[in-house]
């Protein structure tokens, strides 16, 4: 079980399906780039990504503004309408913050260096679901990503005690609330069930005893920190998981990490995310085995699974649904373009059912089947067309301060302004240039265009049926130009084919 692929069966089918799993998909050269190498060689270039270098900067408002607690104190004491046009304008700071952040994270997933690092981010964020919407801290949500983004391939334990302490977490799930006379069983509950163990894998008094073992925790305001209040503590004896001791949250962490079940349940969930929904129970028992034998570090496990012969199996290949960030970034980076203005990409996202820093709930995403329900799959459609074809706003459009009222009221009034943003100039789109993808195309036979079309954007061949559809199209075209071009971009990026990974 996990055999290691060979060298002999490493080919550019095996490198795209590589490059898809553990990031956002790849360009031709990339693809060939990673073909010519080995699988071990291909696998450490991926899964090592601290050897590459990141320019990468954060966003210049991703700073500690130790006047911002005071600003909302001080805000208590205005009253009126003055009250409320301080409300505003912070309201429309923090919603300008949050899109841009949008926008950062989404071009570190298109375009840049580190695509297993972003993969792992996003993971995280589906598992340690934190909306936004309760934060309302543009600053703690980037905090957040930077710990997902640092510690997401380093020990278990590690990143597990940074996010249970993290600013944005203890906010969301209320463990800054926590005291020693009134603990809160919420935070507790979360963590075993939605980090750590999965829901039935503990007892009612194992919650009550960790609640009160978290007691202490709380957050620094002024600093936008983690701080530990003794005072808040609950100093007394706990009994948890059979193990009695004057427990603190740190000391219930480790022991829920050294449940056998910890290994086997955060194994599974990222075996899920990276390679099929399909888990035996045997197979299960040897990726939690292999887990603890590397100390419960998740890089060199990464590299067990994306080495092995099951990662790259028939079933498993070409047969998981693209999320809609998937959707977005891969499409991107196959049609060697920029990401879409800030106002597009963030409509398509909402609209496709992953508006990021927000999750639908604690659990995250749905995910799978989820993902191409009749609606998403229609503005799939809709967005392939303004990626290859071009947008062209035809209003008059404003700064991009307008943004700000993306994620304020009512789904009604925010379909309403998200219309008349993508009819603004802020959503304007050049088309995609066919020259960069398919150079020569005059002395090329419609045949080996398809057959390039394929290979850039499925790495494999179509559907007999629908490829025949679509090689009848070029076929009616025999002087191709870009529009007609652009056009079998478009109808191969609306097959099923396309949707999957």
């Amino acid at each position: 079980m996990l055999e290691h692929v060979q060298n002999s069966d490493w080919n550019q089918e095996k490198a795209a399906h590589l490059l898809n799993r553990a990031g956002f998909g790849a360009t031709q050269e990339e693809i060939e780039r990673f073909a010519a190498m080995r699988p071990r060689e291909a696998v450490d270039t991926i899964v090592d990504f601290e050897k590459i270098p990141d320019p990468t900067t954060h966003p210049e408002w991703a700073v500690l503004d130790p006047n911002q607690h005071n600003e909302y104190k001080a805000m208590r004491l205005f009253s009126g309408p003055e009250k409320e046009k301080q409300r505003r304008r912070m309201r429309r700071e923090r919603n300008r913050q949050t899109n841009d952040l949008r926008h950062w994270w989404l071009e570190r997933m298109a375009s840049g260096p580190r695509p297993l690092q972003e993969k792992m981010t996003l993971f995280w964020h589906g598992h340690f679901a934190t909306s936004i919407q309760k934060v309302k801290s543009p600053y703690l949500m980037y905090k957040q990503n930077e710990i997902f983004r640092q510690k997401g391939t380093g020990k278990w334990l590690d990143l597990l005690t940074a996010v249970s302490k993290d600013p944005a977490m203890l906010i969301w799930l209320d463990g800054a609330r926590s005291n020693r006379k009134k603990p809160n069983e919420n935070f507790a509950r979360e963590v075993m069930e939605l980090f750590t163990l999965g829901e039935g894998n503990y007892s009612e008094d194992d919650i009550r005893e960790a609640a009160r073992a978290f007691t202490g925790w709380s957050l620094a305001r002024n600093r936008q920190e983690f701080t530990y209040r003794e005072r808040m503590q609950d100093p007394g004896a706990k009994r948890f998981f059979g193990r009695a001791g004057k427990f603190k949250g740190e000391d219930i962490l480790e022991i829920l990490v050294r449940q056998d079940q910890a290994s086997k349940f955060i194994t599974g969930k990222l075996w899920r995310f990276f390679v099929s929904e399909s888990l035996p129970p045997r197979l299960q028992d040897e990726l939690a085995r292999r887990f603890a034998g590397h100390r419960q570090v998740f890089a060199p496990w990464l590299k067990d699974v994306f080495l092995s012969r099951e990662f790259y199996a028939p079933e498993v290949m070409r047969r998981q649904i693209k999320s809609p960030v998937q959707w977005l970034t891969s499409t991107v980076r196959s049609l060697d373009r920029s990401l879409p203005p800030t106002v597009v990409s963030q409509q398509m996202l909402r609209q496709l059912g992953q508006f990021l820093f927000e999750p639908p709930n604690v659990k995250g995403w749905d995910g799978g089947t989820a993902w191409i329900n009749t609606n998403h799959l229609l503005s799939r459609y809709n967005f392939a067309k303004d990626l290859v074809e071009g947008r062209y706003g035809r209003g008059r459009g404003k700064n991009e301060y307008v943004m700000t009222k993306l994620t304020k009221g009512e789904p009604k009034g925010r379909d309403a302004m998200m219309e008349r943003l993508m009819q603004s100039r802020l959503s304007r789109m050049e088309p995609v240039d066919v020259s960069k993808l398919l150079p020569e195309i005059q002395e090329t036979p419609p045949d080996q265009i398809l057959s390039q079309l394929e290979n850039r954007f499925l790495s494999m061949p179509l559907k007999p049926s629908r490829r025949e559809t679509l090689a009848q199209y070029l076929q009616q075209h025999p002087q191709l130009n870009e529009n007609s071009l652009r056009r079998a971009i478009r109808l191969l990026m609306c097959t099923p084919e396309y949707q999957l990974t």
